[in-house]
């Protein structure tokens, strides 16, 4: 008769494990604090550097904010249950801003048309004529000016925090809308017709501005417009160019 003896696995003390498992808490919640401090950071810091970078250089907001958008809770970043992907729900109302509305020129039914803006790698996006989805297209402003026409063709985009900027996603494509400077140039396609805008301006309103809408027929303007800080509604960046070449 033979007899086979394997090794027994060494066993871990019952007291090891449970040093292993009090040492395992706190190194969990470590991670957890860091991931959470860093995921902070990420949507903190663009605004910080924006302020600090980009918001300096525009000039002061064209009005001041109504005391009713401060009053507001929520306003500062926007309200939580606003669609600000419906162009609708961009401006807030108010009743001495209303006045602005009524000189723009008649509504125009046409399709849809392409822009690019070369510095931001943006070709070929699309603009809706009229339409209020941001999420699907760039929108134009309903009763401006259509391209090539004199006036001021009044483009909307969507934007987010910045590190997200993709030139392909309507939600985020005037991201990084700010990084733009004075004598860059924006195209169209419209029709047959290519139109060069060159940058001339860019400054920031407050949400109950109208006057961006209206309409100077001594040239040919584009606007750009997209909240800012990125990331947050608390204004509005308007980046004005005026055609240059047809």
């Amino acid at each position: 008769m033979s007899y086979l003896y394997v090794k027994d696995s060494p066993r871990v003390s019952r007291f090891k494990n449970i040093i292993s498992h009090r040492r395992l808490k706190p190194l969990m919640a470590t991670i957890f604090f860091v991931m959470g401090i860093g995921m902070f950071s990420s949507a903190i810091l663009p605004i910080f550097l924006f302020q600090l970078q980009y918001s300096v250089k525009f000039k002061q907001i064209v009005s001041p904010l109504s005391t009713k958008f401060y009053n507001q809770p929520g306003r500062i970043l926007g309200e939580l249950t606003t669609d600000y992907t419906q162009l609708s729900n961009w401006f807030i109302e108010d009743p001495d801003s209303r006045e602005h509305l009524k000189s723009l020129v008649p509504d125009q039914s046409v399709g849809q048309y392409y822009v690019s803006i070369p510095k931001l790698k943006i070709s070929g996006a699309v603009v809706n004529v009229g339409s209020m989805d941001l999420k699907k297209s760039l929108i134009q402003y309903p009763q401006t000016a259509l391209p090539g026409q004199p006036g001021n063709t009044v483009i909307f985009g969507h934007s987010v925090l910045p590190q997200f900027f993709n030139p392909k996603s309507y939600l985020t494509i005037f991201s990084t809308l700010y990084r733009l400077k004075e004598g860059d140039e924006i195209s169209i396609d419209y029709g047959n017709s290519h139109y060069k805008y060159r940058i001339e301006d860019m400054f920031e309103i407050s949400p109950t501005n109208f006057s961006v809408l209206e309409q100077q027929f001594n040239s040919h303007y584009l606007s750009l417009i997209t909240c800012t800080p990125p990331g947050t509604y608390l204004r509005r960046l308007v980046v004005k160019a005026r055609l240059v070449d047809i």
